[in-house]
């Protein structure tokens, strides 16, 4: 296949190779200084737990995309093995779909040491939290396995150049030479499971801890539990949002330049803004860090 990128914009290559650069220098080293950070004995809590296995799978994702569209801007060569393409497309569903369902946990917990502060300990202990991750891990393994298999064994005929800078389901589709109807519907019945449960799930979560924060009397008590949830409502609406635009209509060509726009906020801009996010809005992250400099 051939990766299009970005290369309707031939006269700014140069200046997005340092842009995309620099965004990854900052996605790998802030989410690699939140790994050290929160191993730091002050921090051994689930919230800390959720938000290393968040970076890591944020590194993972940029990790995916990022050196192949970088390799872009410097080289006319933009095709990608058959094998490259489905190992790009396995990594990139399996690491996006499990975060899915480790925001939907996180937010749990949020709900959890809001709303029941004192049995907190008890209902989110070590092997609660651990078997969150592995049901997220597995339910991404699933989907980025059936996902995979299944768009790749569509017969693809004539150009194979895709309007993408990655290989992402919806521009292998506008390649594809049959009638791809029951699989946009498999498409859409995957964006329900993957991104609307979830959702749901965090949507109660936030709407229990809005209730359970408005009967607090203390102004200074409400504005702590805000901003403790407000980093990860941020995080959730990015996510979500441009996931859900890309794939409840995988094939409206209309539209393909658009969706690359929405597939570079949660591929690339989404793992950078996570460990700005947590870490500057984040005291006790803050102290352990300055102590560690």
């Amino acid at each position: 296949f051939v990766l299009s990128g970005w290369s309707n914009h031939p006269q700014v290559q140069l200046l997005l190779f340092f842009t995309f650069c620099l965004i990854y220098t900052i996605t790998i080293t802030g989410n690699l200084l939140i790994l050290m950070v929160t191993v730091h004995p002050s921090l051994h809590m689930p919230m800390y737990f959720f938000l290393r296995v968040l970076s890591l799978l944020d590194i993972s994702t940029a990790s995916t995309v990022v050196p192949k569209m970088l390799a872009s801007f410097l080289s006319e060569d933009r095709s990608i093995s058959y094998m490259g393409c489905a190992s790009q497309l396995y990594w990139v569903i399996f690491s996006t779909a499990t975060e899915c369902y480790l925001l939907a946990a996180m937010a749990y917990d949020r709900y959890v040491a809001v709303c029941s502060p004192l049995r907190y300990a008890a209902i989110m202990n070590s092997r609660v939290c651990l078997s969150f991750v592995l049901l997220a891990c597995c339910s991404g393994t699933v989907v980025s396995v059936v996902q995979t298999a299944w768009v790749l064994t569509l017969p693809f005929c004539g150009p194979r150049k895709m309007n993408s800078f990655f290989c992402d389901i919806p521009p292998l589709l506008m390649l594809s030479c049959t009638d791809t109807f029951p699989y946009e519907m498999q498409i859409i019945v995957a964006t329900v499971l993957v991104l609307f449960t979830p959702c749901c799930l965090i949507l109660v979560s936030y709407a229990c801890i809005i209730s359970s924060t408005l009967k607090i009397s203390s102004a200074e008590g409400r504005q702590k539990t805000f901003s403790t949830c407000s980093s990860h409502l941020i995080v959730v609406t990015l996510y979500y949002a441009s996931g859900t635009l890309i794939y409840l209509r995988p094939k409206s060509s209309s539209s393909q330049d658009t969706k690359k726009f929405l597939a570079l906020i949660y591929t690339t801009i989404v793992p950078t803004l996570n460990p700005l996010i947590y870490s500057l809005r984040n005291k006790a992250i803050k102290d352990v860090l300055s102590r560690m400099m």
